[in-house]
């Protein structure tokens, strides 16, 4: 099993997040999670429930959910050894401070870190449109080795719901991590 760290900004889509979160802790493989100070608004806004409430539903250790100001937190360090970082959904604001190098707080420095180490980092952005400032971080994350997996959700696989739209961008989520899932409808022509 595998040892993840989901990190959730505070851009709107924050249900992505929970879904991957879910997604891998009931696969049986560990999870670690960061939630910025803004993102535990939005997953409020967005969902009615705190994050703390979605964490005990998906029995998620408290000692594996780190305060986002806690720079000394084991995700900031390269001996925390991850298979893999995702920023679910990732911020403009924080995908820029991590093309820019830098680390403010727990989950840009826990990015910066997973670059530096070479372990997958994967950059779920949630915004449209993008400016060119956007565009251009984007691509310096991309070319320091992040994967950029925007939440896109496609319409090929007929969705019935919102669920069925979030289950394919977890999906693909974890097609990159290459954990098997059944989340989503797979083309066939």
């Amino acid at each position: 099993m595998g040892k993840y760290l989901v990190c959730i900004t505070g851009a709107s889509g924050s249900v992505y997040g929970i879904q991957t979160v879910k997604a891998l802790a009931g696969t049986g493989h560990e999870v670690h999670c960061i939630v910025s100070h803004w993102g535990r608004q939005v997953v409020e806004s967005e969902t009615g429930r705190t994050f703390d409430e979605w964490a005990k539903e998906l029995a998620i250790d408290p000692g594996r959910i780190y305060d986002p100001d806690d720079l000394a937190a084991p995700p900031a360090s390269g001996s925390f050894l991850l298979d893999a970082a995702i920023i679910v959904p990732c911020s403009m604001n924080t995908a820029g401070a991590i093309a820019g190098g830098i680390s403010m707080n727990l989950i840009q420095r826990a990015a910066l870190v997973s670059l530096k180490e070479g372990r997958p980092l994967i950059i779920a952005p949630r915004e449209t449109p993008l400016s060119l400032v956007d565009l251009r971080s984007l691509t310096a994350l991309a070319e320091a080795g992040a994967i950029i997996l925007p939440c896109s959700p496609a319409f090929y696989h007929s969705p019935q719901n919102v669920d069925d739209l979030v289950n394919f961008v977890v999906g693909k989520i974890l097609d990159r991590l290459q954990v098997r899932n059944d989340l989503y409808k797979r083309w066939t022509n």
